[in-house]
């Protein structure tokens, strides 16, 4: 069950802090306590207190911050949800999936996020294109309304079937792969940014048409520490030309 110590529910910007309360309820009943909340418009109040219920330790410990970027930078997996389409499109998990990876990457040692956005308009395009893979919730098309406590007790629960699955029939563990930490991807797509500005590859005008697509190559790659690291070194030979 220590795993699931490695994984954190992520909310943005939540404006109704009875959200918040809900949602703590629906992660403890799976297991999850790491709670962290993005900039919310109201921060946690007696109303996210009571509807916790017996999850009000989760909303008093949650971590507060003020963006994406310092929620996830500790984070070797990052997973966004997004209930549609986007016009670049991103590898994407079913929710059943998602369980399997989230529980795969825990217990490599790596610390995961799981992300959900704004009850209105879930995550910005920005948002997602942070993200290592997308997932959405086959909810019935003709009506697919999941509140958001709703959203995180549908996938908390595929996370924690997948780590049942792993106890009832455990599989022997491949040798622990190092993938660097969000905020070390981050920097890298700076790092590549600049030096594409400097080489006239990209216009200083439109660098996100290309930077966009760039970022969904390396995403599904998928690039382990020291391969991050020939990259980086890749970019500052050429930075000294």
């Amino acid at each position: 069950m220590s795993l699931l110590n490695q994984i954190k529910i992520v909310l943005i910007e939540t404006s109704h802090t009875g959200n918040i309360g809900s949602a703590a309820r629906a992660m403890k009943t799976m297991g999850i306590t790491q709670l962290c909340l993005v900039n919310p418009i109201v921060k946690p109040d007696s109303q996210a207190i009571s509807l916790a219920a017996g999850a009000s330790d989760i909303v008093k410990n949650a971590q507060i911050v003020t963006s994406m970027e310092e929620a996830i930078a500790d984070c070797q997996l990052v997973i966004g949800t997004s209930a549609r389409s986007r016009h670049l499109q991103w590898p994407h998990l079913e929710s059943f999936e998602s369980g399997d990876k989230i529980v795969r990457e825990a217990q490599q040692g790596h610390q995961v996020a799981l992300v959900f956005g704004r009850e209105r308009v879930g995550l910005t395009n920005e948002e997602l294109q942070k993200c290592h893979y997308h997932v959405s919730i086959p909810a019935n098309p003709d009506y697919s309304s999941l509140n958001l406590a709703m959203s995180v007790q549908v996938l908390c629960y595929e996370i924690r079937m997948a780590m049942l699955r792993t106890i009832d029939k455990p599989n022997i563990v491949s040798a622990p792969i190092d993938y660097p930490k969000n905020d070390d991807i981050e920097r890298f797509y700076q790092h590549l940014e600049q030096t594409l500005l400097q080489t006239s590859f990209i216009n200083p005008n439109h660098p996100g048409q290309i930077m966009g697509r760039l970022r969904r190559l390396f995403t599904r790659a998928q690039i382990e520490q020291q391969e991050l690291n020939i990259l980086r070194g890749i970019l500052t030979s050429i930075n000294k030309q």
